[in-house]
């Protein structure tokens, strides 16, 4: 079973899912949302939960950077918990503090351009959230 990585935005997610072995991440796709509207884009989460054997879910957990929590992170707890209670799997909050910073730094450093850039930059960040959470774990085994 897959773990599946979420980068939640105001207006799209990123989502990435492991290997079956859990050691890698991959960029899947950006989910368009409109958190305005509570629209969150949890029909096409089903879908590629369901396409890809996903067993849990790590949210991005977007601490400020003296370690409180603003209305951002709240937003993740509320989305995670909107992952718990609609699949009933195990979801984990990652700390993914500048995440977002460090994946426009390697795509600049790529000389993707910048509407290239925003169209995979939520990917980008939720590839690197999993694949610290799975970094994580691997240390535990």
């Amino acid at each position: 079973m897959r773990v599946m990585g979420l980068d939640v935005g105001t207006k799209t997610v990123g989502v990435a899912i492991s290997d079956a072995f859990g050691w890698t991440a991959q960029g899947i796709e950006t989910i368009k949302i409109d958190e305005a509207n509570e629209k969150f884009g949890i029909e096409r989460v089903a879908e590629l939960m369901k396409s890809h054997e996903v067993s849990s879910f790590v949210v991005g957990y977007p601490k400020n950077m003296n370690n409180t929590i603003g209305p951002r992170a709240e937003a993740s707890e509320r989305y995670a918990e909107l992952l718990r209670e609609t699949f009933e799997k195990p979801v984990f909050l990652w700390d993914e503090r500048l995440t977002t910073s460090a994946a426009e730094k390697m795509l600049i450093s790529a000389d993707v351009s910048r509407k290239k850039r925003k169209q995979v930059i939520d990917k980008m960040a939720a590839v690197m959230i999993l694949q610290g959470y799975l970094d994580s774990q691997s240390n535990k085994r």
